[in-house]
């Protein structure tokens, strides 16, 4: 097997970084936090009245992990989706997944050329920088699988060779509650390479008013500029690591991780790659803040959103409402638990 003509070619995807890219120096910090303040005010020109939400979705984008948008249908998670790729200059794929998707739709398939006599992989849509899996949790599981090892690794397995994706790779998903008809809910091990869960709610009534005058959000997402470039949303990356995290805040962390795996409520309880993606959604998120060093209102703000999807608890009566039983149980106890002074 080969890869089809043009596959992975340096001179045909920007993903693939040049000498001189490399080479540049990162962009100062200041630099940054401006640099995410535009990012922030370019989304939100298309998602009124949810900074929460908008400034979550820029902490994951930061800290390389990806995003998982559950509400009711018709309150933007696709458009959200779009006005997030649209404002960096990244290459972006949608799948519309249904039923009857299968993996290879996903992937991509192995054909057999008749003037090579050779067979030939083409790519599918995962091979991009935001890929939008939309209403993912109508595909069947098997369909659903085929995400995992692009989630977690960045590579894609083909016919016993792993070819890289571009980097970086988001994965921004959205589904509808999993009480709807015609939905399969994601596994655990799914959900767990989702750094976040988030849910956007109904606006309020001013920003929808406002929404209703302006005939809707398609036309200020059709004009929506990029505001970051490949090297730029590279840099901002690696900076996330060096935002401090005293030690006192880690214990923090780690307690409110250990409740969840201890408590006799909770029937599964938070992964160890639940843990890193905590510890490291905590400093996106204070560099999206605009500092470089993480206070406990970070660990709190990030706790419902980081872990809520990655606990299982033993009583579910409670499913239906504006909070899951996970998201009521890791706010109580956050709430519980001793702030460090």
């Amino acid at each position: 097997m080969k890869l089809a003509e043009g596959l992975l070619n340096p001179a045909r995807f920007s993903f693939i970084p040049e000498r001189e890219q490399m080479a540049r120096e990162p962009i100062p910090l200041n630099r940054s936090l401006h640099k995410i303040a535009a990012l922030q005010k370019n989304v939100e020109t298309v998602i009124r009245g949810k900074a929460e939400v908008v400034q979550m979705c820029i902490a994951a984008l930061l800290a390389r992990g990806h995003i998982l948008l559950e509400d009711v249908p018709g309150v933007g998670k696709t458009t959200l989706a779009h006005a997030l790729a649209r404002s960096l200059s990244l290459s972006f794929q949608r799948i519309q997944f249904t039923s009857d998707l299968l993996p290879a739709d996903i992937i991509g398939v192995t054909i057999y050329n008749q003037e090579t006599r050779e067979f030939e992989f083409v790519s599918g849509p995962i091979f991009t920088h935001v890929l939008l899996a939309d209403e993912i949790n109508r595909a069947t599981p098997k369909s659903q699988s085929a995400l995992l090892e692009a989630m977690s690794e960045g590579m894609i397995s083909v016919e016993k060779q792993r070819l890289p994706l571009p980097d970086p790779f988001l994965v921004i998903a959205t589904q509808n509650p999993v009480e709807h008809v015609g939905t399969f809910p994601l596994p655990e091990s799914q959900l767990d390479r989702f750094l976040m869960k988030l849910t956007i709610g109904y606006p309020n009534a001013t920003d929808e008013k406002k929404l209703l005058r302006a005939g809707g959000a398609q036309v200020a997402l059709e004009h929506l500029e990029p505001v970051l470039d490949v090297r730029e949303l590279r840099d901002l990356q690696e900076q996330v690591s060096n935002i401090h995290v005293n030690e006192s805040l880690v214990e923090y962390l780690m307690t409110i991780v250990h409740t969840t795996r201890n408590h006799s409520e909770v029937a599964l309880g938070v992964s160890t790659r639940g843990a890193l993606s905590y510890f490291k959604a905590c400093q996106a998120l204070a560099m999206v803040s605009g500092r470089d060093f993480v206070i406990p209102e970070d660990v709190k703000r990030m706790a419902g959103a980081v872990l809520s999807h990655r606990i299982l608890m033993k009583d579910r009566r409670l499913l239906r409402g504006d909070f899951s039983p996970e998201t009521r149980f890791i706010n109580r106890i956050v709430s519980e638990i001793t702030v460090p002074r």
